[in-house]
């Protein structure tokens, strides 16, 4: 089979990206489902805490292990036979339903305002719920379930005893996962306090239990801050697992894309690339050179993008320069703005370079990271909103910068008054989609320039203690970096 133009290749890459970079309305499916190797232990029924950064796939993983056959292409591709013997339950997500087991973020509020309220309580009533049971289930009010919790104990115990004598019985085990805990409640202190709580119920089941489990899906400095003053609390970093996407997984989540759209391109692609292994449904697994091996990886992106960011390597390599670019602090890339980046540099390559030889051009490489910037930012927005009211406010300057110089950019921006505002109103019913808790300690800046580091928007040079920013966040505020990436032009 003939190899694919450079022409074509554009055009395979624009259209297999369409609906990958809309991750958040787009559902997993059958053919796109990808399956790092990075990811295996996170699904593992016994792991209890995943953490991950926000876009690294906590919410792809926590939709995806409620779909029956998704779950089965994740028990084959991580050999791991238990995930076919699994009931799943949700017990806290973005997306609620109107019958779902727990209840809405404003109800949350105002359960958290009343002088009885105690988080292990709440989540107990919450694994009542999802677990199904009558007792609780007949009850009218979030507020009189709380109560029969309260005033019940045995009752609860025996209750859980009966669903884990039943799921025991038959086999399998009962999941409960738990997503997006950015959004339990706009005040840190009290989300803190609830995530603390969750932690505590889980691993009680975990304990006390043989069928029962939680997955908690959380951001790291979620849980971090979290207080764990509960017995046993060491107990949980041997049941964690982290979401991290290496640069080969990258590099083979891109390829499986191109591999199976549905569409003209995707079979020259995998003729050229290997012995691609049909699943039936249209799922194609590619050889595991191109989703494992980086010399592999970087010889099939070179027939893509060329092997230079320029004429030759002065420029840097392009399999390197593109992930590097796109990293936060942390140095974890967002597969969303990967994908993204790559469909855009397709698209301005198809519009400006059409004559280039390789389908992605450098300069339209370059261009693309503007735009994905742009949606690396949404991302933030949507979790972590005041971070993005810190940055926005340094607009216009240079980096790296001194910490002084930092927080001066703040006080005259009126950072201070800004974060207030955005979590004053953390006890009262606020909008159920409001960009997230507030940061620990909003009325410190000093505290909020370091709690930036640690969730990776910021960075600390280590030679001189300066303050830098990734250009992945860097771009979209018009912030300039001396021989850095320059910023878009108006």
């Amino acid at each position: 089979m003939t190899r694919l133009t450079a022409d074509e290749y554009r055009t395979l890459i624009v259209r297999a990206l369409e609906d990958a970079v809309d991750a958040n309305t787009t559902e997993p499916d059958l053919r796109r489902l990808f399956t790092p190797s990075s990811h295996r232990l996170a699904l593992a029924p016994d792991v209890t805490v995943v953490k991950g950064a926000r876009g690294t796939g906590k919410t792809y993983w926590a939709k995806a292990l409620t779909d029956p056959r998704l779950r089965e292409i994740a028990a084959a591709s991580y050999l791991m036979p238990r995930l076919r013997r699994v009931e799943i339950a949700t017990g806290f997500a973005a997306d609620r339903t109107a019958n779902a087991a727990y209840p809405t973020k404003r109800v949350i509020a105002r359960l958290t305002r009343d002088d009885d309220f105690d988080p292990v309580d709440f989540w107990f009533m919450i694994v009542l719920m999802a677990l199904q049971v009558p007792e609780i289930a007949a009850i009218g009010g979030w507020s009189e379930r709380m109560s029969w919790v309260r005033e019940n104990p045995d009752a609860l115990d025996d209750a859980l005893q009966e669903a884990d004598d039943a799921a025991r019985s038959a086999g399998t085990t009962r999941v409960l996962l738990f997503d997006a805990l950015d959004h339990l409640h706009r005040d840190r202190t009290q989300a803190d306090k609830l995530v603390s709580g969750l932690l505590e119920v889980a691993l009680e089941l975990r304990l006390t239990t043989s069928a029962l489990r939680a997955k908690i899906f959380i951001r790291p400095d979620m849980y971090d801050s979290a207080p764990k003053k509960f017995a046993d609390a060491s107990k949980l970093t041997a049941n964690t697992a982290e979401l991290t996407w290496l640069r080969e997984n990258l590099y083979g989540l891109f390829f499986h894309q191109l591999g199976n759209y549905d569409g003209p391109g995707a079979a020259e692609f995998r003729a050229t690339t290997g012995s691609w292994r049909d699943e039936g449904g249209g799922r194609f697994i590619a050889p595991t050179d191109v989703i494992a091996d980086q010399t592999r990886q970087e010889a099939v992106f070179g027939d893509i993008a060329g092997p230079y960011m320029g004429t030759d390597r002065r420029k840097g390599l392009t399999y390197t320069w593109v992930p590097n670019h796109l990293q936060d602090g942390k140095e974890e890339v967002s597969p969303r703005t990967w994908l993204y980046s790559l469909r855009e540099a397709a698209a301005d390559s198809a519009e400006r370079y059409a004559g280039h030889e390789f389908a992605l051009h450098y300069d339209a490489i370059r261009a693309s990271l503007h735009g994905a910037a742009r949606i690396r930012v949404e991302e933030l927005t949507e979790d972590i909103a005041w971070a993005v009211a810190a940055v926005g406010k340094l607009e216009g300057g240079e980096v790296p910068m001194e910490p002084s110089v930092v927080i001066a950019h703040w006080n005259q921006g009126g950072l201070s008054a800004v974060l207030q505002e955005l979590v004053k109103d953390s006890g009262q019913d606020g909008p159920e989609d409001d960009g997230g808790s507030g940061p620990r300690k909003p009325d410190d800046l000093f505290a909020v320039l370091e709690e930036l580091i640690d969730i990776g928007v910021l960075t600390r040079r280590l030679t001189t203690g300066a303050i830098d920013l990734p250009d992945v966040y860097r771009l979209h505020f018009n912030i300039g970096r001396r021989g850095g990436v320059s910023r878009k032009k108006s």
